[in-house]
């Protein structure tokens, strides 16, 4: 039998009882990450010597008998668009190597660290953002863990992979258009969008202001719950209601693009569910216009930046923010008017339902020698494409969770929960019935 990690809930009692050193735990999550490299960790840069200080003070706290926090001693990473002081905010892009050192970290940096956390590096990401694998020219290509020939997923790949390969048990993360949701359905941990304006952006480099949220990644439910809890300024988010969870189902473009491998599994879980299913009227133009906005926000912001130096940016990068440069803005007033219309449209099938389910992504990760997918039977970029059914819930700001299909499949599957605004409990509460009638679970890593 496989025995379960210990997680941030435990690790953190460990530490206020006086069982563990916060010293230790950051020691060894630090030398687990060197041992692994950064393409098998997620990390792109450790920082020892403050992480070691703040473990040191931690353990302070608890020898003189004050309660340093709910996550004592432990160890996290974050995306590198968080800024952390004294370092540069990268945010994946090799065109920020001069850009000027933070002043101070970012909020939610710096209110897990005041629940007393234990910040260890910066993690991997697609170049600002821009892409669904974490295949990154400047910082390399981050590895899916369980199988190092496929991609982790991303933007926020390194996030994903920290927290799958049990470097720490979470990481703090963003989702703009599948970020952390599409790395979590690939590397199989469980991931968190919360709604859009929920938890604090100060200090995050911005990647579409209308559509940026922060998240988090974890291994454990529980765990998860606690984060975003402390990230909400310490407003309990645990799963409130014992009634059962009333289940939808998001067809039509949810269901006519997924991967063959992904099909049964899913029939599966919905004959256990056994509940009713939605159509959502037009959801292939709200990922388009999800697409429409990410390239007139994104354009512009980088406009600057591209007009100095295009050459700068990765090819794929570069090309969709000329794109964006040169979207007409009535097309980008156009797809925010129809985001105000099927959101409306999608809050009415909450009065029938507590939460919708639909993949996370398309099936298994695709292999970083051909990142393709299959998308109406023909190859696509998965590039830009992974996120086909993350895209449409991003366009309408609403919260959603994503965890693995229980199973023995060769690669993870992931189903997405998604719940009205405002309504993280639920989600929260549905992840806990779901993993504990066994039809989700994190899985273990294959034996090297």
């Amino acid at each position: 039998m496989e025995t379960q990690p210990p997680t941030a809930v435990t690790h953190a009692q460990a530490v206020r009882d006086g069982r563990v050193k916060a010293a230790d735990l950051c020691r060894q999550a630090l030398d687990h990450a060197e041992a692994l490299g950064g393409d098998r960790s997620g990390f792109t840069r450790l920082l020892r010597r403050r992480a070691m200080l703040r473990a040191e003070a931690v353990d302070k706290l608890v020898e003189a008998g004050l309660d340093p926090g709910p996550l004592a001693g432990v160890p996290f990473g974050a995306a590198d668009l968080f800024d952390v002081s004294g370092e540069i905010t990268t945010a994946g892009s090799g065109t920020r190597h001069d850009a000027p050192f933070a002043s101070r970290d970012a909020t939610a940096i710096r209110l897990l660290e005041a629940a007393g956390a234990v910040l260890i590096g910066t993690q991997n990401m697609d170049e600002f953002g821009y892409g669904f694998v974490t295949m990154n020219a400047h910082f390399g290509t981050t590895r899916n863990p369980h199988d190092p020939t496929r991609v982790a997923g991303g933007a926020a790949g390194g996030s994903a992979v920290a927290v799958a390969t049990q470097v720490v048990p979470f990481s703090l993360a963003f989702d703009t258009n599948g970020s952390l949701r599409v790395p979590a359905a690939l590397c199989g941990v469980i991931g968190l969008k919360p709604t859009y304006g929920a938890l604090p952006r100060g200090g995050c480099f911005p990647f579409v202001e209308s559509l940026d949220v922060v998240g988090a990644l974890a291994r454990d439910l529980d765990d998860l719950a606690l984060v975003y809890a402390i990230l909400r300024d310490g407003a309990s988010e645990r799963e409130a209601g014992r009634e059962p969870v009333r289940f939808g189902r998001l067809m039509s473009w949810f269901d006519d693009n997924i991967a063959e491998e992904m099909r049964a599994p899913l029939h599966a879980f919905w004959n256990r569910l056994g509940r009713i299913t939605f159509e959502l009227e037009h959801s292939e133009i709200a990922r388009a216009a999800a697409s429409v906005i990410i390239a007139a926000e994104g354009g512009s912001l980088h406009r600057p930046g591209i007009e100095q130096d295009p050459m700068a940016f990765e090819a794929p990068v570069r090309g969709r923010m000329l794109a964006g440069i040169l979207l007409p803005s009535e097309d980008y007033l156009r797809a925010q008017r129809f985001r105000a219309w099927i959101q409306e449209r999608l809050r009415r099938q909450f009065e029938l339902c507590d939460v919708l389910f639909t993949p996370a992504a398309p099936g298994y990760a695709p292999t970083i020698a051909d990142p393709v997918m299959l998308f109406g039977g023909e190859p696509i970029p998965a590039r830009s494409h992974l996120g086909i059914y993350t895209q449409p819930i991003s366009l309408m700001g609403l919260p959603a969770l994503v965890l693995p299909l229980a199973g023995d499949f060769p690669m993870p599957l992931g189903i997405q929960l998604i719940s009205a605004a405002g309504n993280e409990p639920v989600l929260f509460r549905a992840a806990r019935e779901l993993i504990d009638q066994g039809l989700c679970a994190v899985p273990g890593l294959p034996a090297r």
